[in-house]
């Protein structure tokens, strides 16, 4: 399996490494896990938890996937930074040329398309074990930290790296990107919006309104 293929199988791990239950559990699972402000026990227990979404949602897997992405896309917000990411995405060029509003926009479908895609990808997960291999105590002004795991299947080993920032107002650690067996998540959708903004003569809501559509 080459890399991009892995990549497109296991970045569900990337970022929707989320939890669910019935919604109201669901929110308080995220909670408990944002207050713990631990960027190790964030992603160890979204992990486990991940897996559990995968186990309950497979049997019925297509016929339950929109409850499945719903879940999926509540769980977000607690971990994952979009607006950083989708900014990092953009490139500076494009967040200076785009409004406020071409910025929530794309947040939203840069959101759906991951939730879709890789939550997708995610119902092909088997037998692999994910180890976390760095833990570590982090001293209080610590601010940003890479949190590395192992995806260890029968034949491979997968590295897959978070990169996690801490909030400064809520002392939070929010992942703000994702290295997997050497494939960079900004990056590489970075490089795909620089190249659909090329093609549409940088018409930001072109590129918008065609993203969903390219994945």
């Amino acid at each position: 399996m080459n890399k991009l293929s892995v990549f497109s199988r296991t970045l569900g791990l990337c970022l929707v490494i989320l939890s669910f239950s019935p919604l109201v559990g669901a929110q308080m699972s995220a909670q408990t896990v944002a207050s713990k402000q631990d960027p190790f026990d964030n992603i160890e227990t979204m992990t486990s938890e991940l897996l559990t979404i995968i186990a309950d949602h497979k049997g019925q897997y297509p016929r339950n996937e929109k409850s499945y992405f719903s879940a999926l896309n509540n769980l977000m917000t607690p971990f994952v930074d979009f607006d950083y990411v989708a900014k990092k995405v953009m490139g500076k060029k494009y967040v200076k040329l785009s409004t406020r509003e071409q910025r929530d926009r794309f947040v939203g479908v840069f959101r759906e398309g991951l939730v879709e895609t890789y939550g997708r990808g995610l119902m092909s997960y088997g037998d692999e074990k994910i180890v976390l291999v760095n833990r570590q105590v982090l001293p209080d002004e610590k601010r940003v930290v890479i949190v590395k795991q192992e995806i260890r299947g029968a034949t491979a080993v997968y590295p897959l790296n978070y990169l996690m920032a801490k909030k400064r107002k809520t002392g939070e650690w929010n992942v703000v990107n994702v290295t997997l067996n050497g494939i960079n998540l900004s990056k590489t959708f970075s490089s795909q919006f620089q190249n659909a903004a090329r093609k549409s003569s940088d018409d930001i809501d072109k590129v918008i309104d065609g993203w969903l559509i390219s994945k």
